[in-house]
């Protein structure tokens, strides 16, 4: 009696794990085993699909990456786009759709009753029947679904009228690469597609190899290389199918069309250390859209001069002429023209920075070897005191400045105190320009709890969904590609992020080890300076200024690593004394001088992690947070974030342009009697205007290249200097001197 009972449950077993595995084994049968004949494209895709479309979803949701995130990036640009014309009828374009899973997804970030029509093109017949039934359920009447040929689908209603333009999204979902005239069809869609307002939407697998064109470099690509192993593997596995994964495709497509964003990715499909099938998602606009608002933001104040912005079509030149330098992403052409009068087309693709709907903060750049040395941001907040620097600025609205980006939190602050006409933020750092438009694009598109959570707790559990669905319409391509990588900065301590946040991680332990770490918190809520004082007196400094930590801060490989510090500025801190003598002249005043727990905020944030609602930095207050967002934005518009270094970004700056510039601690990284220094400082002298000046900070109490300011025609006039333990220069109190160099002629 057991034994046919354990019969029975095995039979019983056995029949659940087929009807389990039902949809698997479909799928296996109809795409490894069963054979396929077929003589034309509609009749092998009827074939193929036929047996397994009911359970197409099902057995796609792995292997299909991306498609929700595409759809829900497309969401928040449309309604971008459409907050600026919101008029314009909707219409979509679902190329390839199948079973009609794309607008089901959509519909959770994108009303499908939004759109006044929705179209559903697939050339297969058992797909596409999943689809009506899939929309009849639903109750949704403004779709129809069209059994045509992508590279000649007709809408209803193009019978009436000229169809160029009427379309508002495209989307091509997994199809581009399986259909065979593939530039047919991009070039239908770029036709049809409105060039004010249309948003074409892929994604889908793809191969690549090295990337030499420039064009290709301006458009942006993290991670889109392949190894030759990966393109030869998978473009012989899909093609099997009849899926192409050649280059040509995408190529032809970011040709064709303007980068508004891009990502790569690798799907980890079942076995995840060794699958890793290649996949990209993009978005683009037609190359008609109108960018000349961009150009004249990048052309403005000579901006950064990679090459002539202006986005005419058609160049006109005579006889043995050259033609100039193009557009910014595209190779200046030499080309010689035996043909008088001719009249020759030049419309290189525009870079990604040019077709992103946010504000054009970003100046374009092409990435370099030495960008590639930045892995990630070495600074997640600004150490220097912007009330101080806000003493002797002296901004006003009609000043022009230029300031290191850092973490961009001073330069916030310069923009919510003064307003100032223009701020140039300048860092050779790429992730330190994505963290600044990161706070940018944040403050356009979210609400004060939202922003304080990511950048004041460092915590937001939601960032991901944040970013796709509201954020990135305002950011470029690049600085998107850089937080979908990185989209877990904010799970759970933002400020241990970076280079930086070693320094943070190794404090906690030290303090764990020392076993004061309720007493850092008591220092930083203690309610008056002298319960503050009496804490870092008893309990914190015999831990921070113990042999262990001072040798610890002395070490080369830390100072740089963990505090951003280079050799060459360390070695001025040893050569005006020991490294004991210069963190105690740094920390002893602060405690009994301010308050950590209503203003000072810097030190709290290092001791604990985060800041508080009221020790914070300015942008980060509720009425700073509301002066950045007010009328649209306006303040923000300032602006002009460069990828270079300091000395590049003002040679291309126009002679008087600048008013002021705010340069940290900068010069401290060169050696003494170096070049470099001598030409940026002529720079500086040829681009401020009569009176301009340049503040600056340093870690010697009298830094080398004051002489070389004076030396090139500048006032230099030390604002501080530190004298030893007791009186601090400023909130931060980090370096022994403050400094400014006015040109007076």
């Amino acid at each position: 009696m057991a034994t046919i009972y354990r019969a029975f449950l095995l039979i019983v077993f056995v029949l659940a794990l087929g009807s389990a595995l039902r949809p698997q084994l479909k799928f296996i049968w109809h795409c490894f085993i069963r054979p396929l004949h077929a003589s034309d494209q509609r009749t092998r895709l009827d074939n193929f699909y036929k047996g397994q479309a009911d359970v197409y979803d099902a057995t796609r949701s792995g292997l299909l990456r991306g498609r929700n995130t595409m759809l829900n990036l497309s969401a928040s640009h449309i309604r971008t786009m459409r907050a600026k014309n919101p008029a314009q009828k909707l219409i979509w374009v679902d190329i390839g759709g199948g079973t009609g899973h794309n607008v089901e997804l959509m519909d959770r970030h994108f009303p499908v009753s939004s759109f006044d029509a929705i179209y559903l093109i697939d050339l297969c017949e058992p797909l596409l029947q999943v689809a009506r039934e899939r929309f009849a359920k639903r109750g949704w009447t403004n779709i129809t679904v069209l059994c045509q040929d992508a590279t000649e689908f007709a809408l209803p209603e193009w019978a009436r009228s000229d169809p160029k333009g009427s379309v508002s999204f495209v989307t091509l979902s997994y199809s581009l690469s399986m259909i065979p005239n593939f530039y047919a069809l991009l070039d239908r869609i770029d036709y049809v597609l409105s060039p004010e307002n249309g948003l074409l939407s892929v994604v889908d697998f793809y191969t690549s190899g090295k990337q030499p064109s420039l064009h290709e470099k301006a458009i942006g690509g993290t991670s889109k290389e392949c190894g030759w192993l990966s393109r030869w593997f998978w473009q012989i596995w899909f093609d099997f199918d009849h899926v192409s994964l050649s280059p040509h495709r995408r190529d032809y497509l970011e040709y064709k069309f303007g980068t508004v964003k891009t990502y790569n990715g690798r799907n980890r499909f079942v076995i995840p250390f060794i699958v890793r099938i290649p996949y990209y998602i993009w978005l683009g606009r037609s190359r008609s859209c109108d960018v000349s608002r961009f150009c004249h933001a990048f052309e403005v104040e000579g901006g950064n001069m990679l090459g002539n912005c202006s986005p005419a079509s058609f160049t006109t030149i005579k006889d043995s002429e050259t033609i100039p330098p193009l557009e910014i992403g595209e190779p200046a052409l030499n080309t010689q023209v035996s043909h008088a009068d001719a009249l020759i087309t030049v419309t290189p693709p525009l870079s990604s920075f040019h077709y992103h709907l946010g504000k054009p903060w970003r100046l374009p750049y092409y990435e370099q070897a030495i960008h590639q040395e930045f892995r990630t941001f070495i600074y997640s907040f600004t150490w220097e005191d912007p009330e101080v620097d806000m003493k002797y600025l002296n901004l006003g609205p009609e000043d022009s400045m230029l300031v290191i980006t850092s973490a961009g939190d001073n330069a916030l602050h310069y923009a919510i105190a003064a307003q100032p006409k223009r701020i140039h933020c300048v860092d050779m750092n790429p992730c330190q320009g994505h963290l600044l438009e990161l706070k940018l694009a944040a403050v356009q598109a979210l609400e004060y709890q939202d922003f304080f959570s990511m950048f004041g707790d460092g915590h937001h559990p939601k960032f991901r969904a944040l970013l796709d669905s509201k954020i990135a319409p305002f950011l470029s391509s690049i600085a998107y590609q850089f937080w979908h990588i990185n989209d877990n900065a904010f799970f759970k301590a933002f400020y241990l992020k970076g280079y930086s946040g070693w320094a943070l991680r190794l404090a906690r332990v030290i303090f764990s080890i020392a076993g004061v770490s309720k007493d850092v918190e008591a220092l930083c809520n203690a309610g008056s300076i002298a319960q503050q004082e009496h804490i870092w007196r008893e309990k914190l400094k015999p831990v921070l200024l113990n042999p262990v930590v001072i040798a610890l801060l002395k070490s080369p490989i830390f100072c740089w690593n963990a505090l951003g510090v280079p050799l060459n500025q360390r070695r001025m801190v040893l050569d005006e004394g020991s490294m004991y003598e210069f963190v105690r002249d740094t920390l002893n005043p602060l405690p009994s001088t301010y308050s950590f727990k209503d203003g000072a905020y810097f030190y709290p944030l290092t001791l604990l992690g985060h800041y508080t609602p009221s020790s914070c930095p300015e942008y980060l207050t509720r009425s700073g947070f509301q002066a950045l967002k007010a009328d649209n934005g306006k303040v923000t518009d300032a602006f002009r974030l460069h990828t270079d270094s300091i000395y590049n970004v003002l040679r291309g700056l126009t002679s008087w342009s600048l008013t002021r510039a705010v340069i940290m601690d900068h010069l401290d990284w060169f050696s003494p009697g170096s070049k470099d220094v001598d030409d940026e400082v002529d720079q500086f002298y040829r681009v401020l205007s009569p009176g301009g000046f340049v503040l600056w900070r340093s870690a010697a109490r009298k830094p080398w290249y004051c002489d070389v300011f004076e030396r090139k025609g500048f006032t230099v006039t030390a604002l501080g200097v530190r004298k030893g333990p007791e009186v601090p220069l400023d909130r931060v109190n980090m370096y022994a001197s403050f400094w400014r160099a006015v040109k007076t002629t």
